[in-house]
């Protein structure tokens, strides 16, 4: 006995499905869990950029330019 083919539709048929399950579990943030989200979105942006100029300066004046 062959097994059926897979509609070419399928995959989007699926995903579809998927993404109506994601959207059933989301919610929209309250205030302050946005304010919470941004916060620790800056927070974490100014340390990497911390980081990355104290790199930058260590070697810099590694190099000794």
């Amino acid at each position: 006995m062959e097994e059926p083919k897979p509609s070419f539709f399928q995959p989007v048929l699926d995903f579809i499905k998927q993404s109506e399950r994601v959207l059933n579990v989301t919610h929209k943030p309250s205030p302050q869990e946005y304010r919470h989200i941004a916060f620790s979105t800056a927070l974490g942006m100014a340390v990497i950029g911390i980081i990355g100029f104290a790199i930058s300066m260590v070697s810099y004046y590694l190099r000794g330019s």
